[in-house]
């Protein structure tokens, strides 16, 4: 049985359709006062249940409807839950950055887990270590092969090109790199130089997506080249802005940008347009205008694998 959360409901609806499993649906609504109301519509039987939902925007709304959704299907006489979060609200604060912080991502990690989730899985959490919190089996998946399946299919092999992939800064290399060597194509990222004590440059590092190879990617390749920008999650833009202004600087002939989970806050959307992005491409981890890429195959492979 798959059960799909207010705000990942058309994905659970995509995965329970890929796993050939019921699809179950729950009623939820506002008190006036704002207090929520759950009912599960369907049977719950003596076995596993997966429940699907992501706890971004609204955050709080989506835990706790996350939470009642998972305690109630114990109640009801769920043998096993295993919980699928997409995208893992509070997740950024995984430890103290200034004294006297919350933890966060350890509060909802405990949370979850009292709740009566047996199983946690998520895609491309920012910390990895925000699973330690948990006792119970928990995962990491990454939705980079969606992305790269899609741009693959849907993109270059209609135009037949090969595009340049870019990381917005060294922390987003990896997932630049997990694309590049399943498209077959090169890949870099954007480097911040300190020049003086107010100034910094942002530059393209000459690398390559072999990192054994002592060929490189010079920065001159990146003049009339299709530039692809990917990082896990892209919020408020700024970062991206910053990368599209650079390589339009270098030469590429087109920006696009790629994204795990597209947040896109306070007009990010508009800001990386008008610096002359082509497309944002983001998953459906979150639900948004530019929800292109589903991931239900790749939590249906999961699901499989730990059945």
């Amino acid at each position: 049985m798959i059960i799909g959360g207010s705000a990942s409901q058309d994905l659970a609806a995509s995965v329970a359709h890929e796993l050939g499993e019921e699809l179950c649906y729950v009623e939820t609504k506002k008190f006036p006062d704002g207090e929520r109301y759950l009912r599960i519509n369907g049977q719950v039987k003596d076995e596993t249940v997966t429940v699907i939902q992501s706890t971004g925007y609204p955050q709080d709304e989506n835990l706790m409807e996350l939470l009642f959704i998972i305690s109630n299907l114990k109640d009801l006489g769920a043998k096993k839950v295993r919980v699928v979060v997409p995208y893992m609200g509070y997740a950024r604060q995984e430890k103290r950055f200034n004294p006297g912080e919350t933890i966060s991502a350890k509060i909802v990690c405990n949370l979850i887990q009292t709740a009566g989730a047996d199983e946690f899985i998520t895609f491309n959490i920012h910390e990895a270590c925000v699973l330690d919190f948990f006792d119970i089996p928990a995962r990491n998946i990454s939705a980079m092969p969606d992305i790269a399946e899609y741009l693959d299919k849907k993109f270059f092999k209609k135009e037949d090109i090969k595009p340049l992939i870019i990381a917005p800064d060294k922390g987003a290399y990896g997932f630049a790199q997990e694309i590049s060597e399943i498209i077959g194509c090169d890949c870099t990222y954007l480097t911040k130089v300190r020049l003086g004590p107010d100034k910094v440059e942002t530059k393209i590092v000459d690398v390559r997506c072999d990192s054994e190879s002592e060929n490189t990617v010079n920065i001159d390749s990146v003049k009339g080249m299709h530039a692809i920008i990917v990082d896990d999650i892209i919020a408020t833009g700024g970062t991206i802005v910053n990368a599209i202004n650079i390589l339009k600087q270098y030469g590429a002939s087109s920006v696009d940008v790629c994204c795990v989970h597209p947040i896109l806050t306070n007009n990010g959307a508009t800001r990386i347009y008008a610096a002359g992005a082509g497309k944002i491409i983001g998953t459906n981890s979150l639900s948004s205008d530019t929800s292109r890429v589903s991931i239900a195959r790749s939590i249906a492979n999961a699901l499989r694998e730990s059945n």
